[in-house]
């Protein structure tokens, strides 16, 4: 199992090599993951490239580059005017396209025996543009088809879409202290099965919750001073 909270000041900085064969929690080793990758699987590199030109658009390519002894990412843009694409290393790009990049890799990574079962991934959507967030579900989707993706959020927008079914829905709330997590309660599912709302509309107005009888507390737990959990949040 993999778990992520991809981190674009880690990613920006030149990283020592290693192996790749898996990403590390924060994305700090993902200049030689996507190496590995780009070896491997040349098909599954190029799937990358096409979901992340969707979310920066011009992108043509990204590649692992050796500078002295270490190693950072190089993107390919076009630009209008310019009659190759421009280069930019990672130090030059925003969070948004870094964390994009990471997120894609996580999910699609591939390392024979020892590639992930269950990919986990916090807030994939943090420093997005909303427009983008439909790619990035379509992205969570295709993925899914070869590896168990599991991801927490509270953006309505990656929720926007009405073929997440509601049985791949767990929603969060806090009450009193205390954590509840567990499949919608029976207005969530039924306004989902119906059409009526997406899951991110149900976000929105505050009815995506669990149902109080599958999701009971158990015994009660410490929260961290000062971290405070208000509405829903969901899992997908």
């Amino acid at each position: 199992m993999g778990f992520y909270n991809l981190n674009p000041e880690e990613i920006r900085e030149l990283q020592p090599p290693d192996p790749g064969e898996l990403l590390a929690r924060n994305g700090s080793n993902l200049a030689s993951v996507l190496s590995v990758v780009t070896g491997e699987s040349p098909a599954t590199k190029t799937r990358i490239e096409e979901y992340l030109s969707k979310v920066v658009p011009g992108l043509a390519t990204v590649e692992a580059k050796a500078i002295g002894p270490k190693e950072t990412l190089e993107f390919r843009q076009v630009v209008r005017g310019a009659k190759d694409p421009w280069r930019f290393l990672a130090s030059n790009m925003s969070d948004g396209t870094l964390r994009a990049l990471g997120v894609l890799v996580a999910l699609f990574q591939t390392n024979g025996s020892v590639g992930r079962r269950l990919i986990g991934i916090e807030e994939p959507e943090i420093a997005l543009h909303p427009a983008a967030a439909g790619i990035l579900t379509d992205a969570l989707r295709d993925a899914s088809e070869h590896v168990q993706v599991v991801v927490t959020s509270h953006s309505p927008d990656l929720l926007d879409d009405e073929e997440i079914p509601d049985e791949s829905i767990l929603a969060v709330v806090s009450e009193d202290g205390e954590t509840r997590i567990g499949p919608l309660d029976s207005v969530g599912r039924s306004a989902l099965h119906d059409h009526l709302y997406t899951a991110g509309e149900l976000l929105r107005m505050d009815q995506l919750r669990p149902d109080p009888d599958l999701s009971r507390p158990g015994p009660r737990t410490r929260t961290a001073p000062g971290i405070s959990h208000r509405g829903s949040s969901s899992g997908l």
